[in-house]
């Protein structure tokens, strides 16, 4: 194989390889270059094209080393030829002896090529007869639509016709239950309801001018006529059942909740009828109302307390005023009038939606009750049944907003009036102010608590009846401000320093009032409280004045600014106007009132103290060496009476102010300024200080005044 490829680089190939390849001569591929059939007389670029191709062999490296070892191409160029007529007669063989194979191969060819082509054909033939089922599917699915089209308008006009046939068509159940069922039964209730449905069907159709519905007509109508007169009989029947006596009208109520179709029937099918139920109903209930209520409120009136606070109930008349023989006799406790006691439960969480007061369990028992606790139960009652009833308005008769409102007043107007007019009466001759606030809170809770039931049916009137309650509790107010303006402290009789019942009745009137104000304050209120506080105030000085010594003066203003403070701290918060007031009195009494005390005993050591600290300030302390003399009497003096005067001075106290916790604290309060005093005495640059062995006092006595406040008296 060395020695054949340079020749096959050159194109040297003996005898072509079409013969071997079985290819005809004159076809194929292009022939090899032969260098014996070169004609090198031809055109110069035919020898260019065979330079080239001799050039490109001779680089050949076989080539080369042919070459170079000096071999005769000419002599290998004819063994190569050799060589390949010997492969090419090989090749001959080889054929010959495969010649049934290749002649079978040549007749399976031909069989395979007559399949394909009748393959072809039936191909063709199918792909014909695809063509015509696509346009067959194309038409079915054509008629498919059409026909699904006709299928839903068909079920359409089948479904109308078939609700139209099933609203139209009176079933002979339906006959019997309405002309021969009770009301009450609940086939009556569900026939009644298919009834309404059908009746408003035919009226829909109607409209659309559907013939049907002539035919079926009258028998709806017949039926909602035997339908409406068994309902109106029922509801009547049941109205008419409020009216008897000693009836629980809110049983017959609740039952005719359960059969609130009844009425929605009767207002969709026979107006007038359910306008006469309606009216029937409102003018029963009205009625009904107005009797219990009027009843319950006289009978009320006769639990309350039978002395009552009149015109001359006020803070600032005397115990001792004389009446005339035909005036009402006179309280037996005045007091009850300005004191809160146990009124003010009336307006707790517990006894405010507490059960109302029976009036014959009251009479039985002899219990009497206050205005407050009649009004109160007055009051539940009133708000328990307008709630009650404002729903049932709403929601037996379908109203809301102000349809119902208006309904409610129609139904409990009448008594709404009655109680106002009651109110008016007794308030106009009602001088029981505290009475009166506890009213006006009672008023502002209950309407807090319908609000909070989202019910407006009585907010007017409760408006309404603030605006009665609010000026009477002022005017009584203001009479009590006017009757201490009018007070002569001469008239009182006689006089001592204990505390005086016209400021105790301030107090306990001034607590209760800001006590039970404290829920829902009101301005006006602070406002004339405040002015009675300032005359309050006043007239105690203007009685005070009537003492003669400042001693008596001051145990007086000390005495009452007291009770006042303590009455009103027991109710009211501390950081009240009314207490921060009164403590600033009594602070600046009690201060003033400890001087006094002082002076007798120990007058003229404080005077002393005063005018040497004015002299210290001044630095005229030359002045204080001829004090000398005046110095060592007071310390012989202070030495020997103390203990005595501390003594006296205690008991005087105690005898003075009936509270005993306050002259504990006054007489702290002096013994104090005592010893401030007396150190002042010590410290201050006096002569005393050069004095030798006179001692006022033994330093054991007073080395602290913890010893002397604390000293038996």
């Amino acid at each position: 194989m060395a020695a054949l490829r340079p020749a096959e680089e050159l194109g040297l190939r003996a005898g072509d390889t079409e013969e071997e390849e079985g290819t005809p001569p004159g076809r194929g591929e292009e022939q090899p270059l032969n260098l014996g059939d070169l004609d090198l007389t031809s055109d110069e670029f035919i020898l260019d094209e065979v330079d080239i191709h001799i050039q490109a062999n001779l680089e050949d490296a076989l080539v080369q080393e042919a070459l170079k070892t000096g071999v005769d191409l000419r002599q290998y160029s004819k063994q190569v030829e050799l060589e390949l007529q010997q492969i090419e007669h090989a090749s001959i063989r080889d054929y010959i002896k495969e010649s049934k194979n290749i002649a079978s191969l040549h007749n399976q060819i031909t069989a395979c090529d007559t399949i394909l082509e009748r393959m072809e054909q039936m191909l063709s033939t199918f792909q014909c007869d695809l063509s015509s089922i696509s346009s067959e599917i194309q038409t079915l699915q054509e008629q498919s639509v059409a026909m699904n089209l006709r299928l839903k308008n068909r079920q359409a006009v089948r479904s109308q016709l078939s609700q139209l046939v099933d609203e139209l068509v009176v079933p002979a159940n339906m006959i019997s239950t309405i002309l021969e069922a009770p009301v009450t039964e609940q086939e009556f209730l569900e026939q009644l309801h298919e009834l309404n449905n059908k009746i408003n069907y035919v009226k829909e159709q109607a409209f659309r001018e559907t013939m049907a519905c002539a035919d079926v007509q009258h028998v709806l109508e017949k039926l909602k006529v035997k339908a409406v007169t068994k309902i109106r009989e029922f509801i009547l029947q049941k109205i008419y059942s409020f009216r008897k006596p000693m009836t629980n009208y809110q049983i017959p109520q609740n039952a005719l909740l359960k059969y609130r179709f009844f009425y929605q029937f009767l207002l969709g099918n026979e107006r007038a009828v359910a306008q006469e139920l309606r009216e029937q109903y409102v003018e029963t209930m009205s009625k009904i109302y107005l009797s219990y209520f009027k009843s319950y409120t006289s009978r009320l009136m006769k639990i309350q307390y039978e002395e009552v606070a009149d015109k001359d109930d006020l803070m600032g008349v005397e115990d001792t005023a004389k009446k005339g023989f035909f005036s009402k006799p006179s309280l037996k406790n005045r007091n009850t009038i300005f004191t809160l006691g146990n009124r003010g439960s009336v307006i707790g969480a517990a006894e405010l939606e507490g059960p109302i007061i029976v009036p014959h369990t009251a009479q039985k028992s002899d219990v009497r009750y206050p205005f407050e606790s009649l009004f109160r139960s007055q009051h539940y009652a009133l708000l328990d049944n307008s709630c009650r009833e404002y729903l049932f308005l709403c929601d037996f008769f379908m109203v809301t907003g102000p349809s119902a409102q208006d309904l409610f007043n129609t139904v409990m107007g009448k008594t709404l009036a009655m109680f106002l007019k009651h109110m008016d009466a007794y308030v106009c001759d009602c001088y029981d102010s505290i009475a009166v606030f506890l009213c006006i809170h009672i008023v502002l809770r209950f309407k807090a608590i319908m609000a909070k039931r989202n019910i407006p049916a009585v907010d007017k009137y409760w408006d309404t009846l603030l605006e009665i309650l609010w000026p009477r509790f002022e005017y009584i107010l203001e009479l009590n401000i006017q009757s201490i303006q009018n007070m002569d402290p001469q008239k009182l009789g006689f006089l001592d320093t204990r505390p005086l019942y016209i400021t105790r009745r301030y107090a306990e009137f001034s607590s209760a009032i800001v006590s039970i104000n404290q829920t829902f304050p009101n301005e006006r209120t602070h406002a004339l409280l405040g002015q009675l506080q300032v005359e309050v105030e006043n007239f105690v000085l203007r009685v005070a004045a009537e003492f003669s010594s400042r001693k008596e003066q001051l145990i007086f203003l000390i005495n009452n600014y007291d009770m006042m403070l303590s009455v009103l701290m027991e109710r009211a918060v501390e950081e009240s106007k009314e207490v921060e007031g009164f403590q600033q009195l009594l602070s600046a009494r009690t201060q003033e009132f400890i001087e006094e005390i002082l002076s007798p005993p120990f007058g003229g050591m404080i005077a002393f103290v005063k005018e040497s600290e004015a002299l210290i300030e001044k630095g005229q302390l030359d002045r204080l060496r001829g004090e000398e003399a005046r110095v060592t009497q007071l310390v012989r003096g202070f030495a020997s009476t103390w203990k005595t005067s501390v003594e006296s001075l205690s008991q005087d106290v105690m005898r003075s102010f009936s509270n005993f916790k306050n002259g504990t604290s006054i007489i702290q309060g002096a013994l104090t300024q005592l010893i401030q005093y007396y150190h002042r005495f010590h410290k201050g640059p006096c002569p005393t200080q050069h004095m030798e062995g006179r001692a006022a006092v033994p330093s054991t006595e007073w080395s602290s005044p913890f010893l002397l406040a604390n000293h038996p008296m």
